[in-house]
């Protein structure tokens, strides 16, 4: 397999093995997985709760996950339930620029387009659910679009900054947040716009 970490104490990886990015465009596993970094170590019974499906189901595909190193079993309270957690705490899909690959490009491309409907699907539900939230939650959330006239490399420089920024706050990282903290979700993208000349 080809996992790059990047060094940081985070534990970011990059899949560009194939057949580890086809085993993760699978919705299920995606949520799975997107679960465990999110939420930290669960049950396949608590998974299952939260993505609507069974705790079997569930066992089954965090194993196929386990097979590609995408996750891990945790340490059992009661001796009875596992539970699961992510080997990494944020994922980048794909070879990188250096090393092309036809294969592993369009294995991350199907990853991609599966993450991008989920966070749609995450963020429209989250519009819906805008007001009943707490008001200083409310407050706090933010869905802003901005066209930029930047160079490639002002836009990498930004992206990176804002990186840098976000990353104190990862949840499965940050070591003891307030009381009142809560899981959030943060989506920076940024693309030179394909239709422009």
């Amino acid at each position: 397999m080809s996992f790059i970490s990047d060094g940081t104490e985070e534990r970011r990886t990059r899949i560009s093995d194939p057949r580890a990015l086809r085993a993760l465009a699978h919705p299920l596993r995606l949520a799975l997985l997107e679960r465990l970094m999110a939420f930290g170590e669960q049950t396949a019974a608590q998974c299952a709760e939260a993505v609507g499906s069974t705790a079997s189901n569930c066992s089954y595909h965090l194993r196929a996950l386990a097979r590609f190193g995408l996750v891990e079993p945790g340490e059992s309270t009661d001796g009875r339930e596992r539970p699961w957690r992510s080997t990494s705490t944020g994922l980048e899909f794909g070879p990188s620029d250096a090393e092309p690959s036809s294969a592993s490009a369009a294995a991350a491309r199907a990853v991609d387009e599966l993450t991008l409907a989920r966070e749609e699907e995450l963020t429209r539900e989250a519009l819906i659910r805008h007001h009943d939230q707490p008001a200083e939650w409310r407050t706090a959330e933010a869905n802003h679009t901005y066209a930029l006239r930047v160079t490639p490399s002002e836009l990498e420089q930004l992206v990176g900054e804002i990186d840098r920024l976000v990353r104190p706050y990862i949840g499965l990282t940050r070591g003891t947040p307030p009381d009142d903290a809560a899981v959030a979700y943060m989506r920076v993208i940024a693309f030179r716009n394909p239709r422009s000349p």
